[in-house]
């Protein structure tokens, strides 16, 4: 009895009533169809976020034995990848014959400007002080906050001190293998100066490397 009284005052007032339930059904299928977009949205952005992930773990999987098999350029590039994997910003290489002593400059993730020298050397090798010294001059040149040298391979006791005396955060092959499996940059500051281990570990490296 109630649903035929409903229907026929429906009828009755149908010219007053029909603008309303069209503007309802209108507001509905916007409503639905803003939720499907927000929706779609979303999902691509967890998508890309996932990617974007992905493709830095996938950055930070190569062995040290891939990165040892790299030329100076791709080492180079691979270290920009690194750092702007961890959040550094405006970060390009430089590297190349006119370079000044820099390979990748940047942001760190505070906003302090710095330099970067890389050495894809062969593990056989030793960083020498006056390396280091290139870089101190390097940072000068392109008057950046912090400078960072990224090596392939040990640097000798002098140049690790010339290192910490300097402020110069010095990755060797040990602490590279860190950052390049995950560790963000920031936490290598802490071990800058050590990390290169005792006497039974420089053993062990010189029965691997031969030095």
């Amino acid at each position: 009895m109630a649903g035929g009284t409903a229907l026929l005052l429906v009828a009755a007032f149908w010219s007053l009533i029909w603008p309303y339930l069209a503007a309802a059904a209108a507001l509905g299928l916007v409503g639905g169809a803003g939720w499907w977009l927000w929706r779609t949205d979303r999902l691509v952005r967890t998508r890309d976020r996932a990617w974007r992930t992905a493709d830095a773990l996938d950055a930070g999987r190569r062995t040290l034995a891939e990165v040892d098999a790299m030329s100076g350029t791709e080492f180079e590039e691979l270290v920009a990848d690194l750092c702007r994997r961890d959040g550094c910003t405006e970060v390009r290489r430089v590297g190349g014959s006119h370079d000044n002593g820099a390979d990748v400059v940047g942001r760190l993730p505070d906003g302090r400007s710095m330099v970067v020298q890389c050495k894809r050397y062969a593990p056989t090798r030793t960083i020498a002080s006056r390396e280091l010294r290139d870089l101190l001059g390097a940072q000068v040149h392109f008057r950046a906050q912090v400078a960072i040298f990224v090596a392939t391979t040990r640097f000798s006791r002098p140049s690790e001190t010339f290192a910490a005396q300097h402020g110069i955060l010095a990755v060797h092959r040990d602490h590279f293998g860190l950052w390049n499996n995950g560790t963000p940059l920031h936490s290598l500051t802490p071990l800058n100066g050590r990390g290169q281990g005792d006497t039974a570990h420089r053993a062990r490296w010189r029965d691997t490397y031969g030095k």
